[in-house]
């Protein structure tokens, strides 16, 4: 059994997302569905087959949620030896050299990656390129428009 790399924050979020569900979202859909049943024919009745489907989607990722959670390998970086290096939860502030843009990543697990937030995954080219690096370490990423290179600022373990 593989084990699912993710931070503190990230766990706390699934496991928040998966007690949203259990609590509120499925009560709320099997109401739903008694209602619908209520209202007659069952063949031929949309909102019925439409709080099944919902049902469905539901027991699914709640199924997802507590497997993800059950292999989770939940690492604290802020307990991780501070030796300078780009490992899995750090945040890392780089220098794009061509276009000399400062960008803030921290390498996260597959399931709390957001771009928009900062947040790369772990498999992503950019966080493969630059696990391992130290500060003041030019990073350099083959990207399908041509390669790209980072210079490492600065390395933080929050």
């Amino acid at each position: 059994m593989n084990k699912i790399p993710l931070t503190v924050r990230g766990a706390e979020k699934l496991r928040e997302e998966l007690e949203r569900l259990k609590r509120i979202e499925r009560p709320r859909i099997i109401a739903a569905i008694a209602e619908a049943r209520a209202h007659g024919d069952l063949k031929e009745n949309a909102e019925y087959h439409a709080a099944r489907e919902q049902q469905s989607f539901i027991e699914g990722r709640i199924k997802d949620l507590e497997s993800k959670l059950a292999q989770a390998q939940i690492i604290d970086v802020s307990k991780m030896p501070h030796n300078g290096k780009v490992v899995f939860g750090a945040t890392v502030r780089v220098l794009e050299l061509d276009t000399d843009q400062e960008h803030c990543y921290q390498i996260v697990g597959e399931d709390e990656a957001d771009l928009k937030q900062g947040l790369i995954s772990i498999s992503s080219p950019l966080a493969r390129c630059l696990i391992g690096k130290s500060q003041g370490d030019i990073a350099a990423l083959n990207a399908p428009n041509g390669m790209r290179e980072f210079e490492i600022l600065e390395v933080r373990y929050l």
